[in-house]
C-alpha cells in the first residue's frame, strides 16, 4: 500500500507574504525611481519644460564629439570627465584599502581584549557622528594658503611660500574622500577577519610560514569577501559624488556627478537623466567585475 504525502501549501504562501513588504519597499523606492530616470532620459526638453516622447538626442549630446574622435584627436569632454572620475575612484579605493586593511588587521589580530576591540571599532565610526560637509569644511583652515599646515611649514623653514596645491586641488579631494569613506572599507574587512578560524593561523605558523606568508596566503584570501564589499561601497560612492569634489576642489574639478548636478540646476532633467543612466551602467559594470572575483552570497 502506498501512502500519498501532501506538501503543505500554506508554507509557500507564508513565505511570499513575508517577502512582500520588503519587495514592495524595494520596488517603490529603488526600481520605480530608476525606471522614471530611464524614461525621462528619452524625453526632450526646452528652457521651460520637459517634453514627453522618445528621442535619443540626450545620449547623442552626451557623446557629442566623442564617436568621431574629436578635433585633433583630443578626447571629448565626456571621456575626459569619466577618466577624471575613474582616477579619483581608483586612487581613493587604493588608499582606503591599504588603510582599512591595516586598521582591521590590527583590531582583529593584535587587540586581544574584546572590549578594547569594541571601543576601538566605535572610535573608527566617530566620523559618522557629524555631517560630511562639516568634516570637509574642517580641512579648509588646515590646508588653506594661510592655514595651519602652511604656517607650520613656513615657521620651520621647510618652505618659503605657501603651498598652493594643499587646498582646492586633486590632493584635497582625495584626502577628503579617504577621510570620509575609509570606514566603509574597515567595517566589512574587519567583519571578515573576525570570522577567520584562528587555528588556521596556528597551523600556518606550525608549518614554518612567516608572518608575511601567513598574511598573504591565509588572511588575505579569507578576507577577500570583505575587501570586495568595501571596494563596492567606496567605488560606487566616489563615482557618484559631487559635493566633496565641489567643496574640496573649489568648483574647478569636473566629475560625472558634478555635471549631473549642474544640469539639474539648469533644469536640463532629461540630459541629466541620460548622464545618470550612463554613469549607472559604468558603475554596474565595475560591480559586476568585482563580484566575479568572489561569490558574495555564498561567502556571507
Amino acid at each position: 500500500m502506498t501512502t500519498l504525502t501532501r506538501k503543505p501549501s500554506g508554507r509557500g504562501i507564508a513565505a511570499w507574504w513575508q517577502a512582500l513588504p520588503l519587495t514592495a519597499v524595494f520596488a517603490l523606492f529603488f526600481l520605480l525611481p530608476l525606471a522614471l530616470v530611464l524614461m525621462v532620459s528619452f524625453w526632450d526638453y526646452n528652457q521651460y519644460e520637459m517634453l514627453p516622447g522618445f528621442t535619443l538626442k540626450n545620449y547623442l549630446n552626451v557623446f557629442e564629439g566623442c564617436l568621431g574622435g574629436g578635433d585633433g584627436g583630443d578626447m571629448c569632454v565626456t571621456f575626459k570627465t569619466y577618466l577624471s572620475t575613474l582616477k579619483f575612484g581608483v586612487m581613493v579605493w587604493a588608499l582606503t584599502l591599504v588603510i582599512g586593511f591595516t586598521v582591521s588587521y590590527f583590531l582583529a589580530f593584535h587587540v586581544r581584549s574584546t572590549g578594547a576591540q569594541v571601543v576601538l571599532f566605535v572610535i573608527c565610526t566617530i566620523p559618522f557622528w557629524t555631517s560630511n560637509v562639516i568634516r570637509m569644511i574642517a580641512w579648509v583652515p588646515l590646508l588653506g594658503r594661510h592655514g595651519l599646515v602652511n604656517d607650520v611649514l613656513q615657521q620651520l623653514g621647510l618652505v618659503q611660500q605657501p603651498i598652493e596645491w594643499l587646498l582646492f586641488s586633486s590632493f584635497s579631494v582625495v584626502l577628503a574622500f579617504v577621510h570620509l569613506f575609509t570606514t566603509f572599507m574597515i567595517v566589512p574587512i574587519f567583519n571578515s577577519m573576525m570570522r577567520i578560524d584562528r587555528s588556521l593561523l596556528e597551523a600556518a605558523a606550525d608549518s614554518g610560514a612567516s608572518a608575511w606568508q601567513t598574511l598573504w596566503n591565509v588572511i588575505v584570501p579569507l578576507s577577500r569577501t570583505g575587501i570586495i564589499i568595501g571596494s563596492i561601497f567606496v567605488i560606487t560612492i566616489v563615482m557618484g559624488d559631487f559635493v566633496t569634489i565641489g567643496v574640496m576642489g573649489g568648483q574647478q574639478i569636473a566629475s560625472v556627478g558634478k555635471i549631473i548636478q549642474v544640469q539639474t540646476s539648469y533644469l536640463q532633467f532629461p540630459l541629466a537623466a541620460a548622464n545618470a543612466v550612463i554613469l549607472l551602467s559604468v558603475v554596474l559594470m565595475i560591480i559586476w567585475a568585482l563580484t566575479r572575483m568572489v561569490d558574495i552570497r555564498r561567502e556571507l
